[in-house]
């Protein structure tokens, strides 16, 4: 079940299933200690006398308030619709929750909402204790360092007054309308609350619900006391106005873009930001019914992913310096970067293995440690930011750069094998090739900058040779192509896997060849013919991955936008830049209403698949927009004044 519906601060992350309940739960990082484990917080409606949860026999519908990272969820049947604003304070640790419930009828309605509260402290549900407080007549679940304080304003006053606490299943107490009242309950618990309201014909009432999220109760306490004093809606209002603030900080000129598309565009700068932490860590997604290989789920952060989010937000002006100094406290003492790592930049799970064929090996992606020293020279292109880049200067990129140049086959020239970005097979890749060329002069260019001539060279000899390499060894003459991995064997012959991959846009993308090549060319053009499928693109040929039975291969965001990525890259005039339009325009016609994207689409019934949102569509998207932006501005000019015709910014 997608959750096409994040909210958050950078601490707390809270998402919705597509029926509206609230099902993440996470802090004190996005994407570590799910205290809800994915269970839902069920919703109950009672009106005179007839009970029923929230989906069954009610539509529901689910978006965001323009331009904000408030959560605007519709439930409505034949008698009664209830309105919902969601929002995590942009500064503190609150879930708020605006309620509007409105009669439809021309008589009057007894109605009682009921909202149960599904813990799973620290991901289980071993030791919890939820309990009603009567000082400030909340309630609070609680364990160990994680407090949640539940609390109420209605029929103009603060305070629960009816609830119940038990052990799994308190919710179903509020079937008959009425709440049993247990004051305390430990170990595997829930608790639920009830608000009354009294509707007269065709009436409006509105309530707050909300959640209080700290380490202690006299944190909690705090929380709660701020909502009190600040009022409710107060705390709806600046959450909305600093989004609105935040979304146009670069005050995008979106009549250069089609309205769909340029919506999509604020809509992926808004959920990329519920998914990165103010640590600087980026996760890849939080969707807990996507439990993946081996029971895990996508909520690391994979520097590949980082970095190419990290890029594509730099290009619209959203500053990530906080990502590559995460990057620098994580980077491995000898230079690299390993397989995944938990929010806080802990080791991640992996199933990578140190040994093959009873000999040691690195367990690494190495595409991972390059995309993050290319990314970081973007960066300072777009910002200039000298006191960053100093203080990575030695303990990242002269570090990560000095192990790509000796992580190298002596003989050929090539990196030595690692993993592959798609994380299933193992080889000296024409992706992992492309990105180390693309690091190494980017390390070159860095080297420069601080004044070693001699090692910028070194670098640039290093990145020299593996092209060249890359030429003789990557190419495949018959097949006018890139070859998408080879492993060299004991006897000296070379395993070339020749399949078609949509990460050989790589030969472009991060400088070894210009898009318009003919060797860039002549490859792409057999990506796109092999692998589009109805209008998307799939990640290469033959991929399982998700795919449906008897069905072809999914189609993804990423590789996807690719293809727009190139089309931009070697446009020389608006016609061709302007091809680019209708991927876009593709992608926005496959996001959820929302506008979240997921990681993949079935391309028999165009539903998407996998884990929603997937940071790194989104962040590709960010990025596509904005080269296509960058190129439109650098190829119209006024022809009186030779000045560009557009700005990016309105």
């Amino acid at each position: 079940m997608p959750r096409d519906i994040p909210i958050g601060n950078g601490r707390v992350l809270v998402a919705f299933d597509c029926n509206g309940l609230l099902r993440e739960l996470h802090f004190p990082h996005v994407g570590q200690e799910n205290h809800s484990s994915g269970d839902p917080f069920r919703i109950g409606v009672w009106v005179n006398g007839s009970f029923s949860w929230i989906p069954e026999n009610w539509q529901v519908e689910r978006d965001y308030s323009d331009d904000t990272l408030v959560a605007s969820l519709r439930f409505a049947n034949d008698t009664l619709r209830i309105e919902s604003n969601d929002l995590v304070d942009f500064e503190e640790d609150i879930y708020l929750k605006k309620i509007k419930v409105l009669n439809l009828t021309d008589e009057p309605k007894e109605v009682r909402l009921f909202f149960s509260q599904d813990f799973h402290i620290y991901g289980n549900d071993i030791g919890d204790t939820a309990a009603y407080k009567p000082e400030n007549k909340s309630l609070v679940h609680y364990k160990g360092e994680r407090y949640f304080l539940i609390n109420i304003f209605a029929n103009n006053m603060f305070g629960i007054q009816r609830f119940a606490t038990g052990n799994e299943g308190t919710w179903k107490d509020a079937e008959d309308g009425e709440l049993g009242g247990n004051p305390i309950a430990q170990g595997r618990v829930d608790s639920v609350i009830s608000i009354p309201l009294t509707l007269p014909p065709k009436g409006i009432e509105e309530c707050y619900y909300w959640i209080a999220i700290g380490k202690n109760w006299e944190e909690v306490k705090r929380l709660n006391d701020i909502v009190k004093k600040k009022t409710p809606e107060e705390i709806l209002r600046r959450t909305s106005d600093y989004w609105k603030l935040w979304s146009d900080k670069e005050r995008l000129n979106a009549q250069l873009l089609p309205e769909k598309v340029a919506w999509l565009y604020k809509r992926s700068l808004l959920v990329c930001r519920t998914q990165m932490n103010n640590c600087g860590s980026i996760i890849a997604a939080n969707d807990s019914d996507a439990v993946f290989f081996n029971r895990d789920t996508y909520s690391y952060m994979w520097p590949r992913d980082g970095a190419l989010v990290a890029y594509g937000l730099d290009l619209a002006g959203y500053e990530m310096s906080q990502f590559y100094r995460f990057c620098a406290q994580i980077l491995e003492k000898e230079g690299y970067f390993l397989h995944k790592y938990t929010p806080s930049g802990s080791l991640g799970s992996s199933w990578h293995p140190w040994e093959k064929n009873n000999k040691a090996q690195l367990p690494i992606q190495e595409d991972e440690t390059a995309l993050v020293i290319w990314a970081l020279w973007n960066h300072y292109q777009c910002f200039r930011d000298l006191d960053l880049i100093r203080s990575l200067y030695h303990p990242l990129i002269k570090k990560a750069a000095d192990f790509m140049m000796n992580y190298r086959d002596l003989n050929t020239g090539l990196p030595l094998p690692s993993f592959d970005l798609w994380e299933e097979r193992q080889g000296v890749l024409t992706f992992t090739v492309s990105t180390v060329i693309g690091s190494l002069t980017a390390a070159a260019h860095f080297a420069e900058a601080f004044g070693e001539t001699t090692l910028a060279q070194e670098y640039r000899s290093g990145a020299d040779g593996m092209r060249e390499a890359m030429e003789k060894y990557l190419w495949m003459p018959k097949e006018k192509r890139f070859a998408r991995m080879i492993n060299f064997q004991k006897d000296g012959t070379i395993d070339v896997d020749a399949s078609i991959d949509a990460s050989l846009y790589a030969l472009f993308k991060f400088g070894v060849y210009p898009a318009d090549h003919e060797k860039v060319a002549s490859t792409m053009s057999q990506v796109f013919e092999k692998l589009e499928i109805n209008g998307g693109i799939a990640r290469y040929e033959n991929d399982a991955f998700y795919r449906q039975e008897n069905g072809p291969s999914n189609t993804w965001f990423v590789s996807t936008l690719w293809k727009a990525q190139y089309l931009i890259a070697k446009a020389k005039n608006r016609k061709e830049l302007d091809q680019a339009l209708p991927i876009f325009q593709w992608v926005a016609d496959h996001a959820f209403p929302s506008g979240v994207l997921s990681e993949q689409i079935n391309p028999q019934n165009n539903e998407p698949l996998s884990v929603s949102p997937l940071t790194w569509s989104h962040g590709t998207y960010i990025a596509a927009i904005q080269e296509y932006l960058i190129k439109l501005i650098h190829i119209e000019m006024c022809p009186a004044c030779k000045q560009p015709k557009y700005s990016k910014k309105r």
